[in-house]
């Protein structure tokens, strides 16, 4: 017997449409208690997911909205008990009420994540299909809930359990000729899966592939702006947001701390600083200001190095050209072009784009050029992994099947490989959540929101 949650699905603000679930053994029957058909006919007689209309009332017998309503019996709801929902208006003082009645008549409030972790445990999801869940709410990108819905959809379910698949056909080849020796049963001979094992690897390979990408693609591109004072560093991160975020002078110094804001360029998403200016001074605080700049350079995936295309290069400028040129992905920003025909290009092999932020020429075209740098990979959606814990399940499987190979490549006995084969099929396992264990399973649900 399952204790019977009830939620609001679409939060606390005041929307057009606002949705209760419930969820438990006496989800039919508690909501049937509170909701009355218009056509007379009891809720709880309704067929599995036909809507129906009615009256919602409250503790006391007060009409609190006319709505819609819906049931589906276990096993054949979405989280595999017995389900009802309540299509209410938005409004959060109605949608309150209907609660405090749901709990009034033996429901209890859900806690964050629990429809959902209800669904995993009654195998209705896979573990990777659940935290999709939450990446699909979080999303801030098309490519990243296209990712996640894919994921939803089970695109790295299917291909890490037809990997599981493959090996638990091994192991069970194995021991049926072990076990029984006297039965009719094809001699296992380990060299025959050599190309299963290799298929497996070339899979596990592939999605570990995307992880680094799919990091980049979720929790945003790790950018800064450098360059020496009134390069135009404030005046672009303006132009780049579209608004003035930062104080832009013409008084040297003017920044003299990191402004962190994100940004969304196409597909992908900087995580954008605007540091104080690379220059010599005296002055104390500006001092721990450039300390700040040329960490954050340090920690970066993109630097965008602003060079004062209206006047000859500097010293300082070479220092922030040879910044750029150690960071893993850089393009330096000619800027002021509006107030000169011929701008100052510098010699380096770091792409250049000539920009005025005041009249917004070579915007568009710096935009552009940052989106090539971080190509998306070339899989479908959903087959880009984003989360640690999978990478981390699926680096243990991997490694467990190139031991295998190599053991069979060094002609071990059989039982060494299906040892590591095993191991393989272990991680796999935790990947889906098959093996997981449950204060892992506790963690991921406690991401989540409450009526999800």
């Amino acid at each position: 017997m399952s204790d019977t949650i009830a939620a609001v699905a679409t939060g606390n603000a005041v929307t057009a449409l606002g949705i209760i679930r419930i969820s438990g053994d006496r989800a039919v029957e508690i909501t049937d208690k509170i909701f009355k058909p218009a056509g007379g006919t009891p809720l709880k007689e309704a067929p599995s997911g036909k809507l129906v209309y009615g009256k919602l009332f409250g503790e006391n017998g007060e009409l609190l909205d006319l709505c819609l309503a819906q049931i589906c019996r276990a096993p054949g709801s979405v989280t595999g008990e017995n389900y009802a929902e309540l299509q209410c208006h938005g409004s959060p003082v109605v949608l309150k009420a209907a609660i405090e009645t749901l709990c009034a008549n033996g429901a209890r409030i859900a806690l964050p994540g629990e429809y959902t972790k209800r669904a995993f445990l009654n195998g209705k999801m896979s573990l990777t299909e659940a935290e999709a869940v939450i990446d699909l709410i979080d999303s801030e990108t098309s490519d990243c809930a296209a990712n996640a819905a894919g994921q939803l959809a089970g695109a790295v379910s299917r291909k890490t359990e037809a990997v599981y698949s493959d090996l638990a056909n091994i192991s069970a080849h194995y021991h049926a000729v072990l076990d029984y020796p006297d039965e009719d049963i094809e001699d296992f001979v380990l060299d025959e899966y050599r190309a299963v094992i290799s298929g497996s690897i070339s899979v596990i390979r592939a999605l570990l592939s995307t992880f680094e990408r799919g990091c980049l693609m979720k929790n945003g591109i790790p950018a800064v702006i450098i360059g020496k004072p009134n390069a135009g560093k404030s005046s672009l991160l303006n132009a780049l947001l579209g608004y003035d975020r930062a104080i832009v002078t013409d008084i040297p110094g003017t920044t003299r701390d990191t402004i962190e804001e994100k940004i969304k360029i196409g597909a992908v998403t900087l995580l954008l600083s605007d540091t104080a200016g690379i220059r010599d001074t005296q002055d104390t605080v500006e001092k721990l200001g450039i300390g700040r700049s040329l960490k954050a350079a340090e920690n970066a995936e993109l630097i965008i190095a602003v060079i004062d295309g209206n006047s000859s290069l500097t010293a300082e400028d070479k220092k922030v050209l040879e910044t750029a040129e150690r960071a893993p992905k850089a393009i330096i920003a000619v800027s002021k072009t509006d107030l000169t025909d011929k701008p100052v290009m510098p010699e380096s092999p770091v792409p250049k784009v000539c920009i005025s932020s005041v009249t917004g020429e070579g915007i568009e075209e710096l935009s552009t050029e940052i989106e090539k740098l971080f190509p998306m990979p070339q899989v479908p959606a959903g087959e880009i992994i984003t989360n640690l814990r999978q990478k981390e399940a699926l680096a243990r499987a991997l490694y467990s099947l190139e031991n295998a190979l190599e053991a069979m490549e060094t002609g071990v006995t059989p039982d060494a490989v299906l040892t590591e084969t095993e191991n393989a099929m272990y991680a796999i396992g935790e990947l889906n959540g098959k093996t997981v264990r449950e204060d892992i399973t506790n963690r991921i649900f406690e991401r989540f929101c409450v009526g999800k």
